[in-house]
């Protein structure tokens, strides 16, 4: 079996049992694509199971230093950061040991050099939330920009459900009209990545926007997608972050203010409200606390204030 036949096994078992992301599997697939290139060029013929079998960790490092070297000639049209390109070879290296588990478990390679590979320690990104104002004022803003009445509704509906839920815009736009009905105005059910399901509460104020934009719906089926783009099919994510950019710039919002930033927002805020991390980590569905608890790194006012409500010190002081 050729290298390439079990990429493309490995990427479709990726989309289709694991779930991931379109973009983590277009991501995958361009740099085991570029692994296996620089590898038939390396190795002198296109790489079959046995090659990658063979593969020593100086193979696997000459990639990365031929992909590193190719960046900083400017050869891939991105040169960027030095912590872009530490991002870039973290992803690569991630990219190659997932690859390899899958080719143990379905194809017997048994090849440790991916897992002795190095990765970058990346930095990382701290969530970049609205302030509390912009959060609520955002979705009747973007909505009061909208050409129609009824995209007005739809907008207002939307941004207030990511707001006042911390939905993914893709986890919202996934949703239908059924969803919604079966919800009885109290909590959806929401399916996350990796296919893990929550169930997400709705406050009043959620519930009533989707209320008012559901009896207006151009559609009764219960199949149809409950966000609607103009054409009367599921509303795409850019059509989203367009609407959300046109508010940033009619009210000079940071560039940073996304759809995905009210999913912060949603965090940063129930944390500064006392909400437990554990209680935001099952409304968020990460699968890991330490996701959740990125949001008390950027909160610094709110780690002082716990570290002065429960050290005994701070509380003597």
């Amino acid at each position: 079996m050729m290298a390439r036949a079990a990429l493309d096994a490995w990427l479709s078992w990726l989309a289709q049992a694991r779930r991931a992301s379109g973009n983590t599997v277009a991501a995958y697939r361009g740099d085991i694509e570029q692994a296996l290139g620089f590898l038939t060029d390396h190795l002198g013929q296109e790489p079959d199971l046995a090659a990658l079998q063979r593969l020593s960790l100086a193979d696997l490092r000459a990639w990365l230093a031929y992909e590193t070297a190719r960046a900083e000639r400017g050869v891939t049209g991105r040169v960027g950061t030095r912590d872009g390109q530490a991002r870039t070879r973290a992803r690569r290296v991630s990219a190659l040991r997932s690859f390899f588990r899958y080719l143990s478990e379905r194809h017997d390679i048994d090849n440790p050099a991916p897992g002795l590979l190095a990765a970058p320690r990346v930095k990382r990104r701290l969530p970049r939330p609205l302030t509390r104002d912009q959060a609520l004022a955002a979705p009747e803003e973007i909505a009061v920009m909208a050409h129609t009445g009824i995209g007005a509704l739809r907008d207002e509906a939307l941004f207030t459900l990511l707001y006042g839920t911390g939905m993914r815009i893709g986890e919202a736009l996934a949703l239908n009209i059924g969803d919604l009905d079966a919800s009885g105005g109290d909590v959806l059910r929401v399916v996350g990545k990796g296919g893990r399901v929550r169930m997400v509460p709705l406050l009043p104020i959620v519930a009533k926007a989707l209320t008012d934009w559901r009896a207006q719906h151009p559609s009764p089926s219960p199949d149809a997608p409950l966000f609607v783009g103009a054409r009367g099919g599921r509303l795409q994510a850019p059509v989203a972050r367009r609407a959300m950019q046109q508010w940033r710039n009619t009210t000079g919002a940071a560039a940073s203010a996304t759809p995905h930033a009210l999913r912060h927002s949603f965090a940063t805020h129930m944390l500064e409200g006392g909400a437990d991390l554990r209680a935001i980590q099952e409304l968020l569905g990460h699968a890991s606390l330490s996701t959740t608890q990125t949001y008390t790194l950027a909160d610094e006012k709110h780690l002082m204030s716990v570290w002065q409500a429960a050290h005994p010190r701070a509380r003597r002081s």
